[in-house]
């Protein structure tokens, strides 16, 4: 091990577009020693590659080589090491592209480059090797626009180890641009496991920007009035795995157990079997406790072999989508709304028919404003709404005719019709994702410093083929002291909310949501009505699979997955929140009946 007793990591970006503050507040802080900046995503890797097929010099995050050009003199001064996946699916025109910049400074920065994840030319090979989709049993697709694995974070750290001031890499997994800094700075090894598992921890905390600083957390009220100038996170990282999350002096935010466990059950699925390439991480027993104003210390994380296979990522197009939106205003708003969304259809459908095209393989209507995302649990009673109708076919051609006819309502259907100043709808390619695994030694990676060869050690642990869940039965089952009775009806009804605080996001097409109990005394309850089935019932206006409850007893509380949430999800869906961002607040609505003396106790507030 190093001599290091902490390394401070700063999270810069969590997406492609991510505020340019990011960056530039964590290097000016003084408080880093390593930036990283996550730009990649699915429909990312999608949109690099088409790119790249126009012209060979792009492919990459061209936000990136910006960001080193305004920053060099401080990162340079400073010492501070950048990791980031910029590099998308061209890394070496990115070096190229930051190369230039660094010449026309007179800096000098060394450049390291992972590559080994772009699988793109070996399409016909998995074509002919009958791969199926990991979820779905689906045959591979015929025309990929990108195939990319994901890597972990020893060629990082390689890259480190060799002296590279920034270190470019194409699909890895986000948290491994923070792993791969603790891999070189604390010298962990492959069997480290433990270890390995906290540092993912790590970066899966930061990994997503202001998530983690009190971003998008449950109680916003709570946050000052200062998200104008929301601190992006700072793990200060501990030899031992465990990390403080804090944020820059001077800047907004808020960092407490509650929003650092959010941003923990944020898109995973059963926290004791957190794949990654490098180790297998259960979440289970992670401890949060506040040393200080703004300072949350992370701990507790355990960890096993890493399976056998990379994850691969592929996407593809699968025809053509168009979605409008329009303003329906007046008495009867959502009545209207409906009615103008049915019309449209059925005008669309004639003429599309009546020209030999076949019917739209999808559609979507959703009302906006009126609790659309809560199903039979809506209770909106407004005079304006969005109507936004979205459709799916295999011909671009089809779709003309819903796009022309769209805005033709505003004069032939309901009155108190606006918003069409932009345009027709534009109809675009419908991108899905595709997953498979594929054996880690059938993906040679390449680690290059300034040009120069890397080698990378031979991994020493042996994976875990079918890195299966520790059979605890944590799995529906509920823990804490005994149940405080309520005899039916006599109780108070009170939201969830009232109870509970959480996060949900996305896992391909199926949604997570993390539910956390604000008080040790309310876990046996929650346990014991907010159920896999319940939910499930709660949901079943878009939960078309079925639905699992995982226990988390060290952040008191339980992450439920739901199969098949999200039409597609991502790009693939024609839902408005088609990463099931909203879903959580969804939940929050869930009743539950509690004893009347948890009011007195000060227990809940709005009983």
């Amino acid at each position: 091990m190093n001599d290091h007793k902490t390394i401070r990591i700063g999270g810069g970006a969590g997406f492609w577009g991510d505020s340019a503050e990011g960056p530039r507040q964590l290097v000016a802080s003084g408080q880093i020693d390593f930036l990283i900046l996550d730009y990649l995503a699915e429909i990312t890797m999608s949109i690099l590659s088409r790119a790249r097929a126009r012209d060979a010099t792009l492919g990459y995050a061209t936000d990136f080589p910006r960001v080193i050009a305004e920053l060099a003199p401080q990162i340079k001064a400073r010492g501070i090491k950048v990791v980031t996946n910029a590099g998308g699916v061209n890394p070496r025109a990115c070096q190229a592209a930051i190369e230039q910049s660094l010449r026309s400074l007179g800096i000098d920065l060394r450049i390291g480059v992972v590559q080994g994840d772009d699988l793109l030319d070996r399409a016909a090979s998995f074509q002919a090797q009958s791969v199926t989709e990991m979820f779905d049993a689906t045959p591979f697709p015929p025309h990929p626009w990108s195939i990319n694995a994901y890597l972990g974070a020893f060629p990082v750290a390689a890259a480190l180890a060799a002296g590279a001031d920034i270190v470019l890499t194409g699909r890895c997994v986000d948290s491994a641009l923070v792993l791969g800094p603790l891999i070189h700075t604390f010298g962990w090894r492959e069997n480290d496991l433990d270890l390995l598992a906290a540092g993912s921890l790590a970066g899966h905390v930061i990994e997503c920007g202001c998530q983690a600083t009190g971003g998008i957390s449950t109680d916003w009220e709570a946050v000052a009035d200062d998200w104008h100038r929301m601190g992006f996170p700072i793990a200060e990282c501990a030899a031992d795995g465990s990390f403080v999350l804090t944020r820059p002096r001077d800047s907004g935010g808020r960092i407490v157990p509650e929003t650092v466990a959010e941003q923990i059950v944020y898109e995973i699925g059963d926290p004791g079997v957190y794949l990654l390439p490098d180790v297998t991480c259960d979440f289970r027993q992670v401890t949060l406790t506040q040393e200080g104003p703004d300072r949350v210390l992370v701990r507790g994380a355990k960890g096993r072999p890493p399976p056998a296979d990379y994850k691969v990522s592929v996407t593809h197009q699968d025809g053509f989508r168009c979605t409008g939106t329009l303003l329906v205003g007046g008495i009867d708003a959502i009545a209207k709304a409906r009615r103008v969304a049915d019309a449209l259809l059925r005008r669309t459908r004639a003429q599309m028919t009546g020209n030999g095209y076949a019917d739209y393989r999808r559609t979507d209507v959703e009302i906006l404003g009126a609790e659309a995302n809560w199903g039979p649990h809506a209770r909106a009673m407004t005079r304006e709404v969005i109507l936004k109708v979205a459709l799916h076919h295999d011909d671009r051609n089809a779709l003309e005719y819903f796009s022309r006819e769209f805005f033709a309502s505003a004069t032939s259907m309901a009155q108190g019709i606006t918003g069409f100043a932009g345009g027709r709808p534009a109809i675009t390619p419908l991108i899905r994702l595709y997953s498979f695994l594929t054996p880690k030694a059938a993906v040679p990676i390449r680690v290059e410093v300034d040009g120069l060869p890397v080698p990378l050690p031979a991994a020493s642990t042996p994976p875990n083929p079918s890195a299966c869940a520790d059979e605890t039965g944590l799995a529906g089952t509920t823990s804490g002291s005994a149940i405080e009775r309520v005899t039916p009806g006599q109780g108070l009804r009170v939201p969830l909310i009232a109870l509970a605080y959480g996060r949900s996001g996305d896992k391909g097409n199926h949604a997570n949501i993390g539910i956390l109990a604000r008080r040790a005394e309310f876990l046996p309850l929650l346990g014991a009505v907010l159920t896999a089935d319940a939910v499930k019932d709660y949901f079943a206006h878009i939960a078309q699979g079925r639905v699992t409850r995982w226990e988390i007893p060290g952040l008191m509380g339980f992450n439920f997955l739901l199969e098949n949430a999200l039409g597609g999800g991502g790009v693939a869906s024609l839902r408005y929140d088609p990463q099931g961002k909203l879903l959580a607040q969804v939940l929050m609505d869930f009743i539950i009946e509690i004893p009347r003396d948890w009011v007195g106790r000060g227990w809940v507030k709005n009983g």
